[in-house]
């Protein structure tokens, strides 16, 4: 599998000279399987950039959402490929508390946008309770899925394929006040020994407990994890739209020295390429 970071800060995108190495661009990753079939994972405004590069192809686009905050969806409208004609888009949603859980689209509604989702010359596949299944099947991958401790819902994912497990665990608090909706225990399993974890690490411990219940997690909560689940490499999303680069590399560069010897810590910067080498 090969994965590529095109958005990678939460709440909202930043931009201007502290943000230049890690980028500003809110949440997207792109995977691909050694076949070709692909998987977005998330619309913030990173999927702009993707949406350029997939213009010059045919092949049917696959998206699976976390959750409907801002964050994740507001990249959507600017999506080109949802302008070509008769394009195939398919997007599984995450599965969220609420009844709008088809936000990604009616977010181009009403004073909202000027172009209206209704009017999308693409041929858009929304489906809003895939997610709520253990695992699913799309495209060459095999999915599995857990529920999100996070204000309003969500679905975290693991992409099996090419014999490598890749999960995708944004955005998520390790450690709320009320009792997880996904117990320590049981984001263990779903992790085990990951080839790749991504996961949200938006704050530090000092930024605790004011907040506390955001439904975020702490740098140290998800090492500590990661080590216990055994994953392979770990790499960091969502970082606070506060956080300057020179923060971010401070913080990376304490981790990488604390736990050379035990795990593969990286802070996820946009345009990072990852190349996972086949297993036999």
């Amino acid at each position: 599998m090969k994965i590529t970071f095109y958005g990678v800060r939460g709440s909202t995108p930043v931009s201007g000279v502290d943000s230049l190495i890690f980028g500003g661009h809110t949440s997207c990753v792109y995977v691909t399987a050694n076949n070709g079939d692909s998987i977005i994972l998330d619309s913030g405004t990173g999927i702009i950039a993707l949406g350029n590069e997939l213009l010059s192809n045919c092949h049917d686009i696959n998206m699976l959402v976390t959750h409907n905050h801002w964050d994740h969806i507001q990249g959507f409208p600017f999506f080109r490929p949802i302008y070509q004609d008769n394009r195939n888009i398919s997007i599984i949603v995450g599965n969220v508390d609420y009844n709008d859980k088809d936000a990604i689209l009616t977010q181009m509604s009403g004073s909202n946008h000027p172009v209206k989702y209704q009017d999308l010359p693409s041929i858009i596949q929304l489906d809003t309770e895939l997610a709520k299944q253990d695992a699913f099947s799309l495209a060459s991958f095999e999915i599995t899925t857990q529920p999100l401790s996070h204000p309003d819902g969500g679905t975290a994912y693991c992409l099996h394929a090419d014999n490598q497990k890749v999960a995708y665990v944004t955005d998520n608090e390790l450690s709320p006040v009320n009792p997880p909706v996904t117990s320590w225990q049981e984001w263990l399993a779903f992790i085990d020994q990951a080839d790749v974890l991504i996961h949200d690490a938006q704050y530090l411990a000092e930024d605790m407990p004011l907040k506390q219940g955001w439904g975020h997690s702490t740098v140290d909560q998800v090492v500590e994890l990661a080590l216990q689940a055994k994953v392979k490499r770990l790499y960091f999303i969502s970082h606070d739209p506060a956080r300057k680069d020179s923060d971010l590399l401070t913080i990376e560069a304490s981790l990488r020295t604390k736990y050379q010897h035990q795990l593969a810590i990286e802070f996820a910067r946009e345009g990072t390429h990852i190349e996972l080498i086949a297993s036999l």
